[in-house]
């Protein structure tokens, strides 16, 4: 076992490692190619074993907060440097960290602006990993700010054909929507009298009513972009069909959880009287998301936009898990961030390897995949699977306890939500009938999955697996932090 002293400053080390090894990266002439990439692979590896140290370190008895490190900040304004997990974060440290590292491996190939492409990649792991463990509400917003500028690089740089397009629509949406966050900061900052950003203070003051309605409404809207929840959405297929395969899988594993792991963190945690009188507005959205992106998913043409309406379609799901206030709803909308990131990640990218064959991502031009390429066709399959629900599978446990959750809730709304995932089969189906089967396209020159490709998908394959036959593995972690939640906040 990991000493506690050691344990404290895991926290620290997962989040700014990337960081120290991006400023080596920067500092690495452009032309030492092969150098810069093992730089990458070397600080989001080093990130990856740390956050499986802090996983198999965990108190699984413990329901509060562990590895806690506070120092003071910005003393004259009461920000802290104060980071600690608990059971909701752990898991999605574990999947950033991991995800970030697979998307390394996968951009070996990249030849364009290596060094700057690199040192966004890494840069951007600073973010995503600091939002899960940041429990001072400006040390959350730095982290929160920092992942858009190498996302927005990513895909202005290194995206398809409308990438400045989808680049400024990411921007000016997510940035827009976190105006609107500070915004809610600092009304429960001021208004708390208590003269501190630091959260679970902040949970425990006395603020208005009516200021707490506002604070919420005002975080709302930068959640809502970045889950994103319909109608803020729109930026999402854009960027993911313009954004280079590991943006995208970054994108749809880890930025999204930000903002469903914002609604738990902040609104249920932090100023849960401000989030609870809109709870049933927010599980009508869910529902509203699930519908939408199923059917706008079952009319793609484009594989890759085809995966992105079905994450808005899934995080719908995890909106739903949260707004039901129970136990099995929360734990299922936390074990489905999970599950979502590896699944989804996958399918983006296997889309990346077919669009590096055959440079295209029409449906209707990639049929015989089976023949053509039958590793990349049973993986493309077995993932299919999972995103929609097959039991034994990841992501059939989160789902089932969502439902579980909701329905003596929102009987009506689970009942729809459970329609969902019939059109998730249908679609998902349909896709396979289509590119898997029939006589291979012969103007493609295919070759299947390579040692590499392989070395960096059979481990998600595995996980997949693991986490469907024995999903204990994560919701004892996630129980009893999800159970000291509602103990405090109550129900509905």
């Amino acid at each position: 076992m990991v000493g506690a002293s050691m344990t404290k400053w895991l926290p620290t080390a997962i989040t700014f490692v990337p960081l120290l090894f991006t400023i080596f990266i920067i500092a690495t002439p452009k032309d030492k190619v092969q150098a810069i990439r093992w730089l990458a692979a070397i600080g989001t590896g080093l990130a990856l074993i740390g956050s499986i140290i802090m996983f198999l370190a965990f108190d699984y008895s413990n329901p509060g907060f562990q590895m806690a490190i506070e120092v003071p900040w910005i003393s004259m304004i009461g920000a802290d440097y104060y980071m600690a997990v608990d059971g909701i974060s752990v898991p999605l440290v574990l999947v950033t960290a991991l995800l970030t590292f697979i998307c390394i491996i996968a951009s070996w190939k990249i030849d364009k602006r290596v060094k700057e492409y690199m040192g966004m990649m890494v840069f951007c792991e600073v973010g995503m990993i600091g939002v899960f463990m940041a429990l001072d509400f400006l040390l959350f917003y730095v982290f929160w700010e920092i992942v858009l500028i190498p996302m927005y690089f990513l895909i202005a740089i290194w995206g398809g054909p409308r990438k400045e397009y989808a680049a400024i629509k990411f921007f000016l949406f997510t940035f827009i929507g976190s105006v609107f966050m500070l915004l809610g900061i600092l009304a429960v900052y001021f208004y708390s009298g208590e003269g501190t950003f630091n959260m679970m203070k902040l949970a425990e003051a006395t603020v208005p009513p009516f200021v707490l309605k506002l604070a919420f409404l005002g975080m709302f809207f930068g959640f809502a972009v970045k889950v994103p929840i319909v109608p803020f959405h729109t930026w999402l297929p854009d960027a993911h069909v313009e954004a280079p395969p590991a943006a995208s899988v970054l994108l749809a594993g880890v930025l999204l959880k930000m903002g469903t792991y914002a609604f738990v963190r902040i609104g249920l945690q932090v100023i849960p009287g401000g989030m609870k009188p809109f709870i049933t507005m927010i599980a009508v959205l869910g529902v509203v998301s699930i519908i939408y992106g199923a059917f706008c998913a079952m009319v793609q043409t484009d594989l890759k936009k085809l995966v992105a309406y079905s994450s808005i379609s899934h995080m719908g799901y995890v909106m739903l898990g949260i707004a039901s206030l129970t136990q099995a709803g929360i734990n299922g909308a936390v074990l489905q961030m999970f599950s979502h990131g590896i699944i989804t990640g996958m399918l983006f990218l296997v889309v990346g390897i077919i669009y590096d064959r055959a440079k295209t991502r029409e449906i209707s031009k990639l049929n015989g995949l089976f023949v053509s390429v039958s590793t990349l066709a049973g993986i493309w399959v077995f993932i299919s699977l999972a995103s929609f629900g097959l039991p034994s599978l990841a992501g059939f446990v989160g789902e089932f306890l969502i439902l579980a959750g909701t329905f003596p809730v929102y009987s009506v709304m689970a009942g729809i939500a459970a329609a969902g995932i019939i059109l998730t089969a249908g679609y998902l189906v349909w896709t396979i009938q289509r590119i898997c089967f029939g006589k291979p396209n012969l103007d493609i020159n295919w070759t299947d999955a390579t040692f590499r490709e392989l070395s960096y998908m059979v481990p998600l394959l595995i996980i997949i697996v693991v986490v469907g036959i024995y999903p204990a593995v994560l919701t004892n972690m996630i129980t009893q932090s999800t159970s000291a939640l509602l103990a405090k906040i109550g129900g509905l």
